[in-house]
């Protein structure tokens, strides 16, 4: 046997909430104390000095797509262009300096544009050079600018075709598809490279990876799952079936784990395919379904005879009626209890009652939410109070319902809808724009890590904490003092006291530098060291 025995750290246990020294055997937590008893209880351990660092279970990001998120880091991220002038300068100069003649961008969000709009495939073909693919997906991922020579492959009769428009929908579709077909393998290995050396970097151990055949298609799937990296990949299919041998027999095609992540009922907001009860505010038309409630009952049904987790991308009001009332038929055929056991998904759950939110509780159903997007597009100037009204989007991710009803939230990001930066979401989950839709940072974390492990079907009671038999998956950070957050402004927000026995956590009020990974590890091996 191998021991470890980390000293002169602060740890975050609910065992031992005044801990500074942790023992590690064969990859298992064992033992959470002080240091003289632990050095007297594990004599031969390999003893390792935090110097005061802040040591906690590790993330799990459960909603990325990892090659896609790679592709932004190692390539044209326009996330931070200023205007469309600027994301055009940016295609061109990354066109001069490049020689593939497919150009692959990402991030680029009009909304925060003067112009106030994307850019058309003639200004593309002006940037990047006649006969050039350029593709640039939006922000939300859900829409796409793209250039001539990508154009020119999707009929004009596709849905989501509307010239001088990015294209949605299916047309969106059908472009991605295409112009990620001018990748080789050793790009697409670099991405993922990126990618998950990014997770590890964060204080990840395990992503969930959200799939589909419309979003990079089965290969892209076989070749990550076939990828070797510190950082464990659970992987969501996003195809409907309607029999549980439908459901088994895609789960071998695929090498999925589960039938969910984005499976799409509907678009996103930015894009204006969210479906929604109600049209938009700043444009006509109530968005894009893609699926009803027939074909989700059908999907839940056959996924919870066939032992499988589903799952479903849905944002909108009316997305939202179509899951419910998929879940419902599922639950008047199978019961409650059996639908319950699977833990099934909703991912984003953005537009979402009273109602709703009492019954997807009562069935069991996992909420894996993205903070992010309420501090990038809440709050009265954001792009949510544009598209829905200040009314509709003041209602937008109630987390503290979600959680107050019984809903298990799992935090995560969408990268590269999203940075991964799992202390960033946490923060935005305390920090609503709505403030009344916020969660305590106690929950917000657990939400990013025992959450998280509990949205991937781990329910053993130990993952993503630090008690003894728990698996040893942490990271170490360097962070400012610890304190204690209450969940509300009617009690004290702050406390240091030891005496409390919560646990503390690194401030994340606004002004608070977020703590800085250190190491990560992943069943006691170190997958990052800075």
């Amino acid at each position: 046997m191998r021991t470890q025995l980390l000293i002169g750290g602060r740890f975050y246990s609910s065992s031992s909430p005044d801990a500074t020294a942790m023992a590690v055997t064969d990859g298992t937590v064992v033992w959470l104390g002080a240091e003289q008893p632990g050095r007297a209880l594990h004599p031969d351990a390999e003893i390792i000095d935090l110097d005061g660092a802040f040591v906690a279970p590790a993330f799990v990001e459960p909603h990325i797509h990892l090659t896609a998120y790679g592709l932004r880091l190692t390539g044209l991220d326009l996330s931070g262009t200023r205007s469309l002038a600027e994301c055009l300068r940016a295609v061109a100069e990354f066109a001069a300096a490049h020689s593939e003649t497919t150009v692959l961008g990402s991030g680029w969000d009009e909304t925060r544009w003067p112009e106030r709009r994307a850019p058309s495939a003639e200004e593309l073909d002006a940037a990047a050079g006649a006969g050039k693919r350029v593709y640039l997906s939006r922000v939300d991922a859900h829409s796409a600018a793209v250039s001539t020579a990508l154009l020119d492959a999707v009929p004009p009769a596709t849905p989501g075709y509307t010239p001088g428009e990015p294209l949605r929908a299916r047309a969106h579709h059908l472009v991605r598809a295409a112009a990620l077909a001018g990748l080789d393998r050793a790009r697409r290995d670099r991405a993922r490279r990126a990618a998950l050396d990014a997770a590890a970097a964060h204080g990840i151990v395990a992503v969930h990876e959200c799939a589909g055949p419309e979003i990079a298609g089965p290969d892209d799937l076989r070749e990550l799952l076939d990828f070797e990296h510190g950082v464990a990949v659970r992987a969501y299919w996003g195809e409907a079936v309607r029999t549980a041998g439908q459901a088994r027999e895609l789960l071998v095609a695929t090498g999925a784990h589960a039938l969910g992540g984005d499976l799409f009922v509907d678009g996103s907001l930015g894009s204006r395919t969210a479906w929604l009860r109600e049209p938009y505010t700043d444009a006509p038309g109530t968005g894009a379904s893609y699926l009803d409630a027939d074909a989700i009952g059908a999907h839940v049904r056959a996924c919870t005879e066939a032992g499988i987790q589903a799952g479903f991308h849905v944002i909108g009001d009316a997305g939202m009626d179509a899951v419910v009332a998929g879940f419902e038929q599922a639950v008047r055929t199978l019961g409650g209890p059996a639908v319950a056991a699977r833990g099934h998904r909703v991912e984003h759950a953005e537009m979402i009652d009273a109602e709703q939110i009492e019954k997807l509780a009562r069935w069991g159903v996992i909420a894996s939410v993205q903070p992010a997007f309420d501090a990038a597009w809440g709050g009265p100037d954001g792009m949510y109070a544009a598209r829905l009204g200040d009314k509709r989007a003041a209602g937008l991710n109630p987390y503290a319902a979600m959680a107050s009803a019984g809903i298990s939230l799992a935090i995560g990001s969408d990268a590269p809808v999203t940075d991964m930066n799992p202390w960033a979401a946490v923060r935005a989950a305390a920090l609503h724009r709505t403030p009344e839709h916020g969660i305590s940072p106690r929950a917000a974390f657990a939400a990013a890590t025992r959450g998280a492990w509990r949205a991937g079907g781990v329910r053993d009671g130990v993952a993503g904490t630090l008690v003894p038999g728990a698996p040893a998956d942490y990271a170490v950070w360097e962070a400012d003092e610890l304190v204690v957050a209450a969940s509300t402004a009617s009690v004290q927000r702050w406390s240091t006291d030891p005496r409390s026995r919560v646990p503390g956590l690194p401030a994340l009020d606004a002004d608070s530098p977020l703590p800085r990974c250190l190491r990560t590890v992943r069943a006691g091996v170190t997958i990052y060291e800075a």
